[in-house]
């Protein structure tokens, strides 16, 4: 490691979360009125505690696939219109809204991020939300959430333009010519009401989309948003094995690379930020969902998705490709300045909840790992003798990934912090960390192990996946190591 080398510096906004109103994520989740571990304005305290343990940057609302049909004016005020939901189809009884996400962004300290309906809202629809959160006193929606009891704007700094209008399964879904004019449009009369608002807007990591959208929007737009699930279990439940997830490693920044590709071959590279503002190993369980024909037997698509509570479900595979893929956004820390893990709380979250309590999963682990151990500036790597491993893809193929995954960081407390994954499932690494300039004080080892790649956390043995600290020699200028198998960890020098 040269610490004096720096390559980049991280945005803390790349911790960020996501909440959508998707099965327990909001009601039950972090919002749960009337419940003895609620605070007075309904927010669940254990859960408000556990994500300040990860001082939450940003959280990207209220969607997510729910946004394309909903209509926030039913979301504020004192009287609430339950709706259905067209995208989940259930009841939404709207009374989480803009002025429950405002005080629940309050609450943790953490920048709002909200997502407009650019599927059957209007452009129109748009900016009344933006000038019901953002307008001081002009007109009529700023004079709405003034009679609300909120007299200050809440100065929403993050906005984004739809999400996934490019999928069949989103409603109101468009095509590249319909999407690259509608953005244009839309983000025109998004700053005239806020030229302060940072705009974002659905994309893929495909050339002729993104063209269209930076060549007809790219002056208004300051981020470009991307979404990935490496394991699309949304149908089936069937979750790939440890090894197989590990086979997503092998071209784990592939969609960040080709975005940076499409900007810097446009001129926009360093002017339109990355964010990648929804990700996660494993999709959500949601069947007959997104068909053509749909089910009216709710038995067949609201029931399985209780599957998702299933804290089995979350083992050391979810725990090593999260660590994986934050390291990833440390090695493209210069392009890549937010991303949002979804969800925070239940569903495939950080954080599961029940009535007495919660567990956190390994998941939530990683990032508190990353949060308050990593550092802000990626510093200079390089590694020698890295062993590959054979593992077997989802689809049959045989894959050679790196055993070891490191990225090396400073911290503004002048030490070095380096984080160092071993994907292997059954195999300790020796590992030797030299560090030009560093001594033996303060070294610590702060360690994600379990006993098996198949364990998790679950309300019976809560912390069978936890942090351990160890304390690790040096001699010869190097910190020798042996890292545990299906291990994340964190070496403090």
């Amino acid at each position: 490691i040269n610490p004096d080398r720096v390559l980049a510096e991280r945005d803390p906004m790349i911790y960020g979360q996501f909440l959508e109103h998707f099965h327990r994520q909001i009601y039950g989740g972090v919002y749960e009125p009337g419940s003895p571990r609620a605070d007075g304005a309904g927010f669940r305290t254990d859960v408000l505690e556990a994500l300040r343990r990860l001082r939450v940057p940003v959280i990207r609302w209220p969607g997510g696939c729910f946004v394309s049909s909903y209509d926030w004016k039913k979301g504020v005020g004192k009287t609430r219109e339950p709706a259905f939901d067209k995208a989940w189809r259930v009841e939404e009884p709207n009374t989480f809204g803009t002025d429950e996400f405002h005080a629940l962004c309050e609450a943790l300290d953490c920048e709002m991020y909200i997502c407009g309906n650019a599927g059957t809202g209007s452009i129109e629809e748009m900016s009344d939300w933006l000038e019901y959160t953002n307008l001081e006193c002009e007109g009529a929606f700023a004079r709405q959430r003034i009679k609300n009891g909120h007299a200050q704007p809440y100065g929403v700094k993050y906005f984004s333009i739809g999400n996934e209008n490019y999928g069949h399964w989103e409603l109101g879904a468009k095509e590249r010519h319909e999407w690259a004019r509608l953005v244009a449009e839309t983000a025109k009369l998004l700053k005239r009401v806020d030229p302060s608002v940072q705009l974002s807007a659905a994309a893929l990591p495909d050339p002729e989309w993104n063209l269209e959208l930076i060549q007809r929007a790219g002056p208004y737009l300051d981020w470009i948003s991307v979404h990935e699930y490496w394991d699309a279990i949304h149908t089936t439940n069937a979750l790939a094995s440890y090894e197989q997830a590990m086979a997503y490693t092998e071209k784990l920044d592939e969609s960040i690379r080709k975005v940076e590709g499409i900007l810097a071959a446009t001129g926009y590279l360093g002017k339109i930020k990355i964010a990648f503002d929804e990700w996660n190993l494993r999709g959500w369980y949601h069947p007959n969902s997104h068909e053509v024909q749909l089910p009216t037997d709710k038995s067949q698509y609201l029931a399985p998705r209780d599957r998702n509570d299933e804290n089995e479900s979350y083992q050391m595979a979810d725990t090593v490709f999260t660590a994986c893929f934050l390291n990833a956004l440390l090695r493209h820390a210069d392009s890549v300045k937010m991303a949002n893990y979804a969800p925070a709380v239940n569903t495939r979250g950080l954080i599961y909840t029940l009535k007495d309590g919660i567990v956190l999963r390994g998941t939530y682990h990683v990032f508190d790992l990353f949060v308050n151990q990593m550092g802000e500036s990626i510093v200079d790597l390089w590694d020698q003798d890295i062993r590959r491993m054979n593992v077997t893809a989802k689809d049959g193929r045989n894959v050679q990934v790196d055993a070891l995954d490191a990225v090396a960081t400073r911290r503004s407390d002048g030490r070095i912090a380096v984080s160092l994954i071993n994907k292997h499932p059954s195999d300790a690494a020796e590992v030797s960390v030299a560090c030009e300039g560093c001594d033996g004080a303060g070294l610590a080892l702060h360690s994600i192990a379990a006993d098996s790649v198949f364990a998790y956390n679950d309300v019976e043995d809560p912390d069978r996946v936890r942090i351990e600290i160890t304390k690790p020699e040096m001699a010869g200028g190097a910190v020798r190591l042996r890292l545990a198998p299906h291990s994340v960890n964190v070496l403090l020098i």
